[in-house]
């Protein structure tokens, strides 16, 4: 994703809005929104957001599992396999 093609004013933004729906809903590349030459928003549709969404809470979940690993919070498959089997001791 390169923003350098994608970068607008806010005064753009606000006189072509109609276009730049479309043109979002059609690329799914997100636009950047400038304000006094500074950075201030990022638009995108709502397709790419939510995918994004949902990458981020898989990579949340990652994540919290690595921990949990590192803190050797986990059971063997071996263990698991077990449990599931109903042969493991209770």
């Amino acid at each position: 994703m390169r923003f350098s093609s994608q970068i607008k004013p806010i005064s753009y933004l606000k006189s072509h809005t109609a276009e730049i729906v479309k043109t979002l809903s059609d690329s799914r590349e997100p636009m950047l929104i400038t304000q006094n030459g500074e950075a201030k928003l990022v638009v995108m549709d709502v397709k790419t957001y939510e995918e994004q969404m949902e990458t981020f809470a898989l990579l949340k979940i990652l994540a919290l599992g690595r921990r949990e690993i590192e803190r050797g919070e986990f059971e063997s498959v071996e263990d698991v396999f077990e449990e599931l089997d109903g042969t493991a001791e209770r």
